[in-house]
């Protein structure tokens, strides 16, 4: 018998075939992998299931990511990945169609706005039909006021790849796009519709492209509020990992409760292998 942090018996998680994995705070931490990562994921492949990594960092291109983690010894290629800029992408398409956007993001960010087909402009244009905000950390002052007087002047269409407010590094943590957006709105008055985890869209997308239900998935994240929310609004089993943002006290204070709780990746490994 399998049991999480708190005693749960956990033994369906050794039936399962699809494992959507956060990135930064689950399977590594920044350019470090995490012990045990793997380990799990040859044992995914071993029992033929498939990993799927759905990130809600957009600061990286597919191809950029496809080469970190490449790096890091895990075997994966753009069947592999599902992020928020393709997500975000996929959601201006279906709502607006070939609009021109004014991006603020990195550029690797902008390089796949490209490669999926978005046209953009980085310089303040009076032209532009929507703006679109992302996880930036080559963020700049020009950036920011760019952003600021388009959203002040117009009353354009205002997306932002992700919500989450911080983004793990090796020292702690630094501000995501989440904190971009609240500064933008202390500025302007204005929120984004924020793309990505919670929103249940990546996950029920990637079920859906590789044939797989919803319960034989499961989703594994550090943060209640992005990863284990979109599991819980998307009907797939989760877990959270406390090698990442969340801890012991803040799972307990929050209403959105995981399906199971463990240490670490390392830890699922070695209970659901036995």
């Amino acid at each position: 018998m399998i049991y999480d942090y708190f005693h749960k018996p956990a033994d369906e998680l050794k039936n399962k075939k699809l494992w959507l994995f956060d990135m930064d705070g689950t399977i590594y931490m920044e350019n470090q992998i995490y012990d045990g990562t793997l380990d799990l994921l040859n044992y995914i492949t071993s029992i033929g299931g498939k990993y799927v990594f759905i990130t809600n960092n957009s600061s990286k291109s597919v191809n950029d990511y496809i080469a970190k983690v490449n790096n890091m010894g895990i075997k994966a290629d753009k069947d592999n990945f599902y992020t928020s800029t393709q997500a975000t992408a996929e959601y201006i398409k279906d709502k607006y169609g070939d609009i021109l956007l004014f991006a603020v993001g990195t550029k690797s960010f902008l390089k796949e706005l490209d490669e999926l087909g978005i046209r953009y402009t980085t310089d303040y244009d009076e032209n532009v039909e929507a703006v679109i905000l992302s996880y930036d950390n080559e963020l700049t002052y020009e950036k920011l006021r760019n952003i600021s007087k388009l959203l002040t002047k117009f009353d354009l269409p205002y997306i932002a790849t992700n919500p989450d407010l911080v983004c793990p590094v090796e020292f702690g943590y630094v501000p995501d796009c989440g904190s971009f957006a609240m500064m933008i709105k202390n500025a302007t008055g204005k929120s984004p519709i924020f793309i990505g985890k919670p929103e249940p869209t990546m996950i029920e997308f990637v079920i859906k492209k590789y044939g797989f239900r919803k319960e034989n998935s499961v989703v594994i994240g550090d943060r209640i509020y992005t990863d284990i929310a979109s599991g819980l609004n998307a009907g797939v089993c989760s877990v959270c990992v406390l090698s990442g943002e969340s801890t012991l006290e803040t799972i307990k204070e929050d209403n959105r409760k995981p399906t199971y709780v463990f240490k670490d990746v390392k830890e699922i490994y070695e209970l659901i292998a036995k």
